[in-house]
């Protein structure tokens, strides 16, 4: 008598079938359907409101409500209604921060390629030098950091182009803080020279701070602290820095209209 029930090449297709497609949880996916509801609502929405726009039964709406109440994804409130929580107001920063580290890493990378050198965003924040970005490769190196940055800015492209920056009297109170020392024959330790030096959007340091490296720095003008884009080549390319200049200033431009656009609405740390 043939065989009513399926076929034991039909079983194990289904089987590599449902093996290969992606596990979706069910709730997960009710729970976040309630949060972009409630988030198309600024006033608010009910329980009864919310289980009617998604289909859910009420039941099981107030159980997912009481679980995203209770993680701070939304908040209930004396009206009965639900408004989104603090952690999706975090997730949001979170993600804006994310975007923007991704875009201008992208633009790092892309400028490390085409010079050939290792890529650096660092900026002057609570009277520091603050490095956020490295990117560099086996083939193009970041520079050995014998001296950490923040006590260098004097004998560093992106230090000194960080401080060029800020008024005189901050650089003056920086040397106060850091006073320069001799990291190699050819720094620059002068603190006079050093405060009154010409403000400058491009700045180079010719083995200031070790030798047989040389950096350029861009100034990326965008925000209220000083931000900077530089670059780090063996001093033996020192003749062809006029290459540089033209990629490395646009490609700091490119990340002071990414910084600009994001505003005061992301935090970049």
């Amino acid at each position: 008598m043939p065989s009513t029930g399926p076929s034991r090449c039909t079983v194990l297709e289904a089987q590599v079938r449902g093996a290969s497609e992606p596990t979706l949880i069910a709730s997960v996916q009710r729970a976040l359907r309630l949060l972009e509801v409630v988030g198309e609502h600024p006033g608010g929405i009910t329980a009864k409101c919310l289980a009617r726009d998604t289909g859910l039964a009420l039941s099981t709406t107030y159980h997912l409500l009481r679980t995203l109440v209770h993680e701070g994804y939304l908040v209930k409130l004396d009206d009965g209604a639900y408004i989104v929580g603090e952690q999706v107001t975090g997730l949001h920063d979170s993600a804006q921060a994310q975007q923007l580290r991704a875009k201008v890493r992208g633009v790092m990378v892309e400028i490390r390629e085409a010079l050939n050198a290792a890529i650096y965003l660092a900026r002057y924040q609570d009277g520091e030098v603050q490095v956020d970005e490295i990117v560099d490769s086996p083939r193009t190196p970041r520079v050995d950091a014998w001296v950490d940055f923040r006590h260098a800015a004097h004998a560093t492209a992106l230090g000194k182009c960080l401080l060029a920056g800020l008024s005189k009297d901050e650089r003056a109170d920086h040397f106060r803080r850091h006073p320069p020392e001799d990291l190699t024959p050819r720094t620059v330790t002068g603190v006079r020279e050093l405060v009154e030096r010409p403000s400058s959007e491009l700045v180079a340091d010719t083995e200031e701070y070790s030798l047989g490296t040389a950096c350029l720095a861009a100034r990326v003008q965008c925000a209220a602290s000083p931000v900077t884009l530089a670059i780090s080549f063996p001093a033996h390319k020192l003749a062809t820095t006029g290459d540089y200049v033209r990629p490395l200033s646009a490609a700091a431009d490119e990340i002071a209209r990414a910084l600009a656009l994001a505003g005061d609405r992301v935090c970049w740390n």
